[in-house]
């Protein structure tokens, strides 16, 4: 592979595969650009710390699909390293359908970012009127009927009105400090999932009262991820893996493969060290990642997760990694973050009650880890698969993918 990663350019794979390590996954290019300039501390987060999503891909090819080789990008959107793995038949092909697929992304950002005061979010939450309908988006209105849906489902544990709690611990999180208990009092005030009401069809928003924040960074980053693989598929690129900052989101298997094959990697119990590491086989379906090992603030010895409770306007303390497979990866983003804050039993009930969803979660508790896990998520599990195709051990192509803090995170989720 001659360079690596370029942004808004593909980079095919040597025949015999290697694994891609840190100092390859820059160029000069990208080092020397404004963007990379812009967002060099995400950068410097998606390296250094969080939690592993290693994504798996191999090599064997079926002679119906040996013309397809592998492309790979890598670009910084929403504040965080998206990257996508593609199979085309040739290097045009693939870099037009990465351009729009980034782009879609892009877009995405301007209207669902809570970091830009122009986005069309911050304008809704800026100009609506309480008890008047506000003009929005179709895409803004959808994520915002589905957020209501999984708010009413859980009782408002997920609550994208949870925006004036979370600004608070953001500046908590940079001082190491506790919000102010007089504000915090003052904005759970303002969070309540009924106080949105949204018209799907009319694509109109109301406010039933004033100084309304949303965030949605619990449910736009994978909303996001699904486009970009969707706007892959228009371009007649269904074998396509897309991985934004750790939400990854897949479509057909590669070929002469049954899927693609992802290593999940979140708290572990240092009693009990793992000797083999869980893999999943994936088609056509996404996985989220929810949890506290790398981003909390400690605060008077007490761990606070970077995951707020709209009903205590508090970050956890309770330790956990919640692993997610659904249908798309705007479910298995909202849904990771649901049953983080909902805990392990009421967490598992309602993935049971989610069509085609699995959840595994590790909690700590006094007594130890324990490990919770939905009716069918073993089956996902490649030890519990039978992988065509699958390559000979030591030519398995690794491409490292981390969770990592979100420059523009909303909902639950702080930076």
């Amino acid at each position: 592979m001659s360079g690596a990663f370029k942004p808004g350019a593909g980079s095919r794979r040597s025949e015999a595969g290697h694994s891609i390590n840190s100092s390859q996954m820059t160029t000069p290019q990208m080092r020397n650009s404004r963007v990379w300039s812009r967002h060099k501390r995400a950068w410097r987060s998606f390296l250094a710390a969080g939690t592993w999503v290693i994504v798996l891909g191999g090599h064997s090819v079926a002679a119906a699909d040996e013309e397809l080789q592998k492309f790979e990008f890598l670009q910084i959107r929403m504040g965080i390293p998206v990257s996508i793995q593609l199979y085309a038949a040739g290097e045009e092909v693939a870099n037009t359908a990465a351009k729009a697929a980034y782009e879609r992304i892009r877009a995405i950002d301007r209207m669902m970012s809570d970091y830009d005061p122009d986005s069309e979010l911050m304008q809704l939450c800026r100009n609506a009127r309480p008890g008047v309908p506000h003009p929005v988006s179709a895409e803004l209105a959808y994520v915002l009927a589905r957020a209501r849906d999984l708010s009413e489902r859980t009782g408002g544990r997920f609550d994208v009105t949870i925006g004036p709690v979370v600004h608070l611990w953001r500046k908590a999180r940079r001082r190491e400090e506790m919000p102010d208990a007089s504000a915090l009092e003052e904005a759970l005030a303002r969070v309540g999932f009924r106080s949105v009401i949204v018209d799907e069809e009319g694509r109109t928003v109301t406010f039933t009262q004033p100084d309304m924040r949303l965030d949605l960074g619990a449910i736009a980053k994978g909303y996001a991820a699904d486009e970009a693989l969707r706007i892959l598929r228009e371009h007649g690129l269904p074998r396509a893996l897309v991985d934004a900052g750790g939400d990854v989101v897949v479509g057909d298997a590669p070929p002469g493969r049954s899927g693609w094959r992802i290593e999940m990697e979140g708290i572990r119990d240092p009693e009990k060290e793992r000797s083999d590491p869980r893999v999943l086989l994936l088609t056509n379906s996404a996985v989220a990642t929810s949890g506290d090992a790398y981003r909390f603030v400690e605060i008077d010895g007490v761990r606070y997760s970077h995951i707020v409770d709209p009903e205590t306007g508090l970050g956890l303390t309770t330790r956990s990694s919640v692993t997610v497979i659904a249908p798309d990866c705007m479910t298995a983003d909202s849904l990771a973050t649901a049953v983080s804050v909902l805990g392990p039993d009421a967490g598992v009930r309602l993935v049971n009650c989610t069509c085609d969803a699995e959840v595994d979660l590790i909690v700590a508790e006094e007594c130890g880890f324990r490990e919770v896990t939905s009716r069918g998520f073993a089956r996902y599990l490649l030890e519990n698969q039978r992988e065509r195709g699958a390559p000979c051990q030591g030519t398995v192509d690794r491409t490292r993918k981390r969770i990592v803090p979100q420059r523009n995170p909303a909902g639950l989720v702080l930076p």
